[in-house]
């Protein structure tokens, strides 16, 4: 086999992984009124489990880019992967409230370090300019994930039970690891990578500016999405295949965003096409807000609240520019702010429809994280200025 066959069958690998985490990741949102049930617990307690999971990926990030510095990637990738489906498997299996949000605390610890290492890998594959579609190609795993894998779960939780959302994507993980092994070029690690190198990532200004960005510019997106279906179940009589044909729109309008998203950042450059994404956010989320109560609209604010969601890619590929030698920690750290997003989005939207503000409020505090997520850009933009301006002088 060619070495770019080696590098197509190891993309498709690592997307295959990615296809997992995106399964488990938004299934467990889709779920969360099944599992709310059985377990006797109301929607926004529920929503701990799903910020519980998001709390394992910002912890886990740092932790796993340390201990993985040194390891052949290879290795380190199949490792967090199968790790990953272990947790979802004992998510699936084993009883009662604590225990589903253990496990999906430690099934979250592996995501960040996974996929910013795997998309890392693939952008490196490919020439400089066209780094942003090796990372999406990774990334499109996740949103394809959303057209199958996740319609698929909320099946599962609708009919036979909602243990098995967690189960299938676990299997599919450790599928995904064995493959990675099989077909990833057998690189040998760095016996000269020092943790600590990777440990600077989080000392970098430049970085921690972007991190920022992500973690509360995407909460917005998050802060919708979590209470979609509940709202859908709550405020409209839905056929029952409203929800699975919400999430699979959800998976299309994702794959289409994240396409758009590398070559909008190839074209518009990563700070611009950042701005497009915060901009055409705002304007899905404001769109959820007025949806509430039309199981129809609200089919299509799932469509589009996904393919308005391409930031990942501008600010993973400004990362990797940014980051010097600490690549692998602030690919990890970029899916950790997401995560951070994941926990801070429904945390604020339970914390409204707790106050009695209604469904629609999630897309209010969505837009509130967005617009704060654009000025943070902005303080991050005029901090390279400053620090170029200081260099030049110098």
């Amino acid at each position: 086999m060619t070495q770019n066959g080696n590098l197509r069958y190891a993309v498709l690998a690592l997307a295959l992984g990615a296809f997992a985490i995106g399964t488990s990741e938004f299934a467990a949102m889709g779920l969360l009124p099944y599992f709310a049930g059985d377990l006797g617990i109301t929607e926004p307690q529920a929503g701990h489990v799903i910020s519980a999971y998001a709390l394992g990926v910002v912890i886990g990030a740092p932790l796993t880019s340390v201990m993985g510095a040194r390891l052949p990637r290879r290795r380190y990738l199949a490792a967090l992967m199968a790790f990953y489906g272990v947790m979802n498997l004992l998510a699936a299996v084993l009883p009662g409230l604590a225990a589903l949000t253990g496990m999906r605390f430690l099934a979250g610890l592996p995501h960040g370090g996974f996929l910013g290492v795997a998309m890392l890998y693939a952008a490196d594959a490919l020439p400089r300019e066209h780094r942003a579609r090796g990372a999406a190609q990774v990334a499109m795993g996740l949103t394809i994930a959303n057209v199958v894998g996740v319609p698929l779960a909320g099946w599962m939780g609708q009919s036979i039970g909602w243990r098995w959302g967690f189960a299938l994507p676990g299997v599919i993980a450790l599928l995904s690891a064995w493959l990675i092994l099989k077909v990833a070029p057998r690189v040998g690690g760095d016996p000269n990578a020092r943790p600590w190198d990777e440990l600077q990532a989080l000392r970098n200004p430049r970085v921690l500016w972007l991190l920022a960005v992500g973690a509360i510019g995407f909460g917005g997106f998050f802060a919708v999405y979590a209470f979609l279906t509940a709202a859908m179940i709550a405020t409209t009589q839905a056929p029952s295949y409203a929800i699975p044909l919400a999430l699979c729109v959800f998976g299309v309008g994702g794959t289409l965003g994240t396409w758009v998203a590398g070559r909008m950042t190839e074209r518009l450059g990563q700070i611009r096409a950042a701005y497009v994404s915060l901009a055409a956010m705002a304007v899905t989320q404001g769109f959820a807000s007025l949806a509430v109560g039309t199981w129809q609209l609200m089919v299509l604010s799932s469509f589009l609240l996904a393919a308005g969601a391409g930031l990942v890619i501008p600010l993973q590929t400004r990362l990797m520019d940014v980051a010097g030698r600490a690549q692998n920690m602030a690919a990890a750290m970029n899916h950790a702010a997401f995560n951070a997003a994941n926990a801070l989005g429904p945390f604020l939207a339970g914390m409204a429809l707790t106050a009695g503000w209604g469904w629609a409020s999630s897309g209010y505090v969505g837009i509130g994280l967005t617009a704060a997520g654009a000025v943070v850009l902005t303080l991050a933009v005029w901090h390279d200025r400053a620090s170029a301006a200081v260099a030049d002088c110098a």
